[in-house]
């Protein structure tokens, strides 16, 4: 389904299990590849990622058929299984007993705050070096 013109995606947001400063920059390139193959599985696209040491931001787009929480589910999912299994020694020092994000979600929905706002946000994450 192609895109409606102006909508630019649903604002989503994960945070590690316990806010632990796991993610490096190496680390947030890795699950943002993850994110934007598992969100190709789902024929969604997302449009921008970025993230801090403790959380990531993403911006998105999803077809109408797509269930938002299974959506985030296999984000989560798929994202904490590669991560633990390619930077294993680094996860483990931050996070232990098979968890890597909270078990909650931020999803923005309309009436928030402006997309243009949402992803200027997205933009000036403080990444770490």
């Amino acid at each position: 389904m192609p895109p409606v013109p102006g909508d630019d995606g649903r604002p989503l947001g994960f945070v590690t299990k316990y806010r632990r400063k796991a993610f490096t920059d190496a680390t947030l390139t890795r699950t943002e590849e993850i994110m934007r193959e598992v969100c190709a599985d789902f024929e969604a696209e997302l449009k921008q990622f970025n993230g801090e040491q403790a959380h990531v931001h993403l911006l998105v787009h999803y077809p109408p058929k797509v269930q938002l929480s299974k959506l985030v589910n296999s984000l989560k999912g798929v994202s904490s299984r590669r991560l633990r299994q390619e930077y294993d020694s680094h996860v483990r020092r931050y996070l232990w007993g098979g968890h890597f994000w909270s078990g909650s979600y931020f999803a923005g929905s309309c009436g928030g705050a402006p997309l243009t706002v949402v992803k200027q946000y997205i933009e000036n994450q403080q990444r770490p070096v």
